[in-house]
């Protein structure tokens, strides 16, 4: 059985300014475990360019456990991880080749589309709302400031630590 697609969508993280997916969260998907998938791509390397995939750094690595409890498994591995991009995680389905990752990386891919949706319809109405502002004067100033702080994400709440 498959993930739904918002559980998809929350294992797609931001790391060198691309969207990506972790290998194990990948291979957790497409039902298969992360040394297989790794196998895969090594052994159809000329499939995955640069822009595929990347391996994460120590200190990137570091960040993505301390940031995603689904990752804390990673923690302790030697190995660096993988990160696919939308292309490399769609390319990985087909090197799969198997019934169920042919069938997540529909969800996959609806995933990565919905991100970048709503990525679009932020920058628009980031470009409409300076159009507004360029037209009416400063006395409005408070409002437009304000419904910037509202188009922000929001930021994830930090874990505490002791008590």
């Amino acid at each position: 059985m498959t993930m739904p697609v918002p559980n998809v969508q929350s294992r797609i993280l931001t790391i060198r300014g691309h969207r990506v997916m972790i290998d194990a969260d990948l291979a957790e998907v497409y039902g298969v475990t992360t040394s297989r998938l790794n196998e895969q791509v090594k052994r159809n390397a000329k499939r995955f360019p640069k822009d595929f995939i990347f391996q994460l750094t120590a200190d990137e690595k570091a960040e993505v456990v301390a940031k995603c409890d689904n990752l804390f498994r990673l923690k302790f591995s030697p190995k660096l991880p993988f990160a696919f991009t939308e292309h490399g995680a769609i390319m990985a389905a087909s090197v799969l080749n198997s019934p169920r990752a042919v069938e997540a990386s529909v969800f996959v891919v609806r995933a990565f589309v919905k991100m970048r949706e709503a990525l679009t319809s932020t920058r628009e109405l980031a470009r409409r709302l300076d159009g507004l502002e360029k037209k009416y004067d400063t006395q409005f100033k408070v409002v437009f400031d304000a419904i910037r702080a509202l188009m922000e994400p929001p930021k994830a709440p930090r874990r505490k630590i002791g008590f």
